[in-house]
């Protein structure tokens, strides 16, 4: 199956190189829907040898299998290894549980295949309603940093790579098109009682946003979120010490940094990620003199600084 969009497949090339200069083979997160397949088409094209997909199967909808298997004959076809991971998802909030097991399931296949990376088809129309939905949730910079280009498979050191943030979805429609391939088509996409389909919706009736300079908003907001990150590491380094009881935090940095000093309190005494808006309301707290208690942990202003201890085991 040999692709005539040799701009297109240079252009990937370059891309995936600029975020994993290494070397090693790659895996690729492919759904079946347009955008995966066009990443794995130009995948096939730009590093031949290097690639292997996977197609997680949630088994929420009849078709999935057989999209599934769909995806599979084209690997074939570009003689593509490739594997099918069918998981279990959880009651609950069905995306979340979908996400969470989706994961779990790639890494072990990441891990099992000895690939050095997983690679997901996220691009600049996904960004630009990350970003938009997290504004409406009123985020703060790490949230607002929307998807980043280069992390880590959740729960795990293996390294995501997001190569096609700044394509459009127009663009892989395109390579799909011209490649005669058949993409899944996942009806939730435009189901109305996702919040990201309502957006994805209204974006596409907003012709004068401008969903390049959106997503190049999100860039600027991680580069924010970096520099946060590099205070507030100099601020911990600085500004907290040991105690009997726990830790002593003497806060001199902004509250944006010190919010974070917290957060990083919390996970080195209570073992637990707090949610930042719990972490807002301590740091309130604190500043009004006024005792508070986070996860496990009870915080107390005093005379030497904002002291964070582990609360009293109840009595039973």
């Amino acid at each position: 199956m040999q692709l005539n969009h040799e701009a297109a497949s240079a252009r990937f090339r370059q891309s995936l190189t600029a975020l994993w200069p290494g070397e090693g083979k790659l895996g690729l997160a492919v759904s079946g829907g347009p955008d995966s397949m066009a990443m794995l088409l130009l995948a096939a094209e730009a590093f031949p040898d290097r690639i292997e997909a996977a197609t997680v199967d949630h088994r929420l909808r009849t078709e999935s299998g057989a999209e599934a298997a769909m995806v599979a004959g084209v690997c074939a076809g570009l003689g593509v290894p490739h594997e099918i991971l069918a998981v279990e998802v959880e009651p609950g909030n069905v995306q979340s549980e979908a996400r969470t097991a989706r994961y779990a399931a790639q890494a072990e296949w990441t891990e099992r295949r000895g690939l050095t990376a997983l690679l997901t088809a996220h691009h600049a129309d996904d960004q630009a309603e990350t970003l938009l939905l997290r504004l409406n949730r009123g985020s703060g910079a790490g949230g607002l940093a929307g998807i980043r280009a280069v992390g880590r498979v959740p729960g795990t050191r293996i390294p995501l790579l997001r190569p096609l943030l700044d394509w459009r979805r127009a663009d892989l429609a395109q390579v799909i098109n011209e490649s005669g391939v058949t993409a899944a088509d996942d009806p939730s996409n435009a189901d109305p009682k996702y919040d990201r389909a309502r957006v994805r919706k209204h974006l596409t009736q907003a012709d004068w946003l401008d969903i390049p300079a959106l997503a190049a908003s999100a860039a600027h907001l991680a580069d924010a979120d970096a520099a946060l990150d590099w205070a507030a590491a100099r601020e911990w380094s600085e500004c907290v010490t040991k105690a009997p009881m726990g830790l002593v935090y003497r806060p001199q940095a902004p509250r944006a940094v010190a919010l974070r000093v917290i957060a990083r309190v919390v996970r080195e005494l209570d073992g637990t990620e707090p949610r930042g808006s719990a972490v807002a309301r301590l740091f309130d707290s604190l500043v009004a003199r006024q005792p508070a208690s986070i996860g496990g942990l009870v915080a107390r202003t005093g005379h030497d600084g904002w002291s964070f201890t582990k609360a009293p085991a109840r009595r039973t």
